[in-house]
């Protein structure tokens, strides 16, 4: 296959930075495959020491007077960015599909959400606010920015989430150091890249490499936080490095979703198949590559077999995967975008093979779990597995204990409110769950039970950015989105600004004069307390 001239550069001091050499002279670089066919795609600058050393001083350099910008400046600056990927819409696509395997209509869902999500935050901001104010004083909550925010970025959406970090820190005031995940650099520097002309020099910058790069960026004093999408265990050694310098530090990492079906959902004719098509959805779009995606179905007993035989149609009609069959020539196992699919390979090799594993646990399962579609890897060139259902696993195997994070989901029948939170409720995950019922204050009352960061109810996992989003327990630290997800790329500082007492006392005099009611003979006290009643409670 003949790949599109495109080239890539670590962005660095406000220039595009080529590969550096090597003793030999050759260059550092690296290339990732396509997941559809394992093709190798294009050359990659690898970042050296110097490059990270470079960006974080043009970073620090920068960030005075970029904290400076008024938020209205900000604002605009993020707008134009908005229009930067607009204008570059057809050339991200054929990017990120290559290098994520993604469809076509998924990989353009992906650039235009991200659109969608820069036009939001251009609206939004951290505005000064008044914490209390009485007759003495007035205590205003600033949000000054951190400093230099460097965002180390997952690869099922390298764009859309790498964004997200992004437009978080700008908006705040921050300079941002990107590093994308070296299974899909592309599209993310290529996006980097068109910012150049946007922003100022230092402001927003970009360094390709792997666990090492990254491990230096949770390590050096000049970058003052890190935001970090991953594993559970890797994010436990970016806290752990994040703490030697005490930066700011937030962490989304892995779930393990459970989806809670109630028996009335069978009660309203359609309903069921509502029902059936939102989970089915929510396990396999993106092949089940998202970090809330649909990881355990959880089907009331009673209704049980008549959701699993729909579940099972559903997986089999609209998840089949967009190649042929097994015997097919390597061109055509590249994927037909002819075909409308939101269903594709596995991303990378890695997560093939944890895929793969956990797909031969549920094979050998000897506790009665049976697999009722798909099972199977396909034969060939890519990272292909069937979209995979299996009925009731046992409880302590691989598919229902672990997030599988791929195209493979269990079924399991539950039949009382407190076993099914029970077992719903992970003690080491808790990033998203969905409950589904016709009655929804029941459901409500279910969602407050489960121990998850989002719950939706009658809906699939589908995080909102005007609402906070982290997890519970391992699932992840802090949390991104919403206000409360600003205020983590900020310090906030209380301002306390006496009251002038003069001009009080006069406005006070004029009043009285006015005033026709007498004043109690005891006044109310105020809320200002003496220096030295703060150290009663030790006498």
């Amino acid at each position: 296959m003949t790949l599109p001239e495109y080239s890539f550069f670590n962005i660095v001091d406000g220039a595009r930075r080529p590969a550096a050499a090597t003793t030999d002279g050759a260059t550092q670089t690296h290339h990732s495959v396509d997941p559809r066919n394992e093709e190798e795609l294009w050359p990659c600058p690898i970042a050296t020491t110097q490059d990270l050393d470079d960006a974080i001083a043009s970073a620090n350099a920068a960030f005075p007077s970029w904290a400076q910008t008024t938020l209205a400046e900000r604002q605009k600056l993020l707008v134009r960015i908005a229009d930067q990927i607009k204008a570059h819409e057809d050339e991200l696509t054929d990017i990120l599909r290559r290098e994520t395997g993604k469809s076509k209509i998924v990989a353009a869902v992906e650039i235009t959400n991200t659109i969608d999500q820069t036009m939001y935050y251009s609206t939004t901001g951290l505005e000064d606010e008044v914490q209390y104010e009485d007759d003495d004083v007035q205590i205003l909550a600033t949000h000054p920015p951190l400093g230099v925010v460097g965002a180390i970025c997952p690869w099922n959406f390298p764009l859309i989430l790498c964004n997200l970090k992004v437009i978080s820190a700008l908006i705040t005031g921050n300079c941002v150091i990107v590093k994308p995940s070296p299974f899909t650099p592309y599209t993310v520097l290529r996006w980097i890249e068109l910012c150049l002309e946007l922003l100022p020099k230092g402001v927003l910058q970009a360094v390709n490499g792997g666990a090492d790069l990254g491990a230096r960026m949770t390590q050096h004093a000049g970058i003052h936080k890190i935001s970090f999408t991953g594993t559970i265990a890797t994010g436990k050694r970016v806290m752990a490095s994040c703490a030697q310098t005490l930066k700011k530090v937030t962490l989304e990492l892995a779930g393990n979703d459970a989806a809670i079906v109630f028996a009335d959902v069978a009660d309203e004719p359609g309903r069921l198949d509502t029902v059936v098509a939102q989970t089915a959805g929510g396990a396999f779009f993106n092949a089940g590559q998202m970090c809330v995606a649909t990881k355990r179905v959880y089907v009331h007993a009673s209704i049980y077999d008549a959701f699993l035989a729909k579940f099972v149609a559903e997986t089999n009609k609209n998840y089949a995967p967009a190649v042929p069959a097994a015997d097919a020539t390597d061109d055509a196992r590249r994927g037909d975008d002819s075909v409308p699919t939101v269903f594709g390979p596995v991303s990378n090799k890695m997560q093939y093979d944890i895929v793969r594993n956990i797909l031969e646990d549920a094979k050998a399962d000897t506790g009665g779990g049976k697999i009722v579609a798909g099972g199977e890897v396909l034969a060939g060139n890519g990272f292909w597995i069937q979209p995979t259902v299996v009925a009731e696993p046992a409880e302590d195997s691989l598919l229902v204990r672990e997030e599988q994070f791929g195209p493979i989901i269990p079924v399991l029948k539950w039949t009382t409110d407190d076993e099914v939170v029970a077992r719903a409720n992970l003690a080491n995950a808790g990033l998203g769950a969905s409950v589904y019922s016709t009655d929804v204050a029941k459901a409500r009352r279910l969602a407050d039970r489960l121990e998850a960061g989002s719950v939706w109810i009658n809906a699939s996992e589908q995080p909102n950015v005007r609402a906070w989003f982290g997890g519970f327990k391992d699932s992840g630290f802090g949390g991104e989105m919403g206000k409360q997800g600003l205020l983590s790329y900020a310090y906030t500082k209380s301002i306390h600004i006496p009251k002038d007492k003069k001009a009080a006392s006069s406005a006070s005099t004029s009043e009285a004069k006015e005033a026709t009611v007498a004043e109690p003979a005891t006044k109310p006290a105020t809320a200002s307390i003496p220096f030295s009643a703060l150290f009663s409670c030790f006498k």
